[in-house]
């Protein structure tokens, strides 16, 4: 069983901009996020952690609302120009390794977190999908959050997060869904 208290002095020990307990319930799940997934993004059926391959966004869904916990945690980072995107992408590293860094947090509890994370997984040069091969990494590879249909916007807006801070300043943010009990 998470010990929250526990966990909550760990994270306010991290660089991290929030950090909030929420109920999985509290997401908006949307065809909508998918469909623009499918239609505006380079990495759609190149990664493990994209759609199509992480299943349709029912099947997301159910899986995310299974889990009775969940912390949502963001990062923030100034960037000299932020529609330079090698430079933004450029700062998704740090922000993966606080997500690892909470997992094993959890992790040390015996709570074994359903990850999802940022863009695209970035571990291998080349996803093995593309080769028709299984995914070299499952138990690193974390999918995006708009991968499973979520629009994070509303969550963030009623917790009272903005979803983008400020200008040049980039927004990370990760979900770890956990079973309390």
């Amino acid at each position: 069983m998470l010990d929250r208290q526990k966990l909550t002095e760990q994270l306010a020990e991290l660089p991290l901009y929030m950090y909030e307990f929420i109920d999985p319930r509290q997401l908006e799940f949307s065809q909508r996020i998918r469909y623009i997934c499918s239609h505006d993004c380079q990495m759609y059926g190149k990664s493990w952690a994209c759609p199509p391959a992480v299943g349709e966004v029912e099947a997301c869904q159910a899986h995310c609302l299974s889990f009775d916990g969940c912390l949502l945690m963001g990062t923030i980072t100034e960037v000299s120009d932020i529609t330079n995107i090698q430079e933004t992408l450029s700062t998704r590293g740090d922000h993966e390794a606080l997500t690892a860094q909470v997992a094993a947090f959890m992790q040390a509890q015996g709570v074994h977190p359903y990850i999802l994370s940022t863009e695209a997984c970035a571990i291998c040069t080349r996803c093995a999908i593309l080769d028709g091969q299984p995914c070299r990494f499952p138990d690193r590879m974390h999918p995006c959050i708009e991968s499973q249909g979520i629009n994070l916007i509303p969550t963030l807006e009623n917790l009272g997060f903005p979803f983008q801070y400020g200008e040049n300043v980039v927004t990370w943010y990760s979900l770890l869904f956990f079973r309390e009990g």
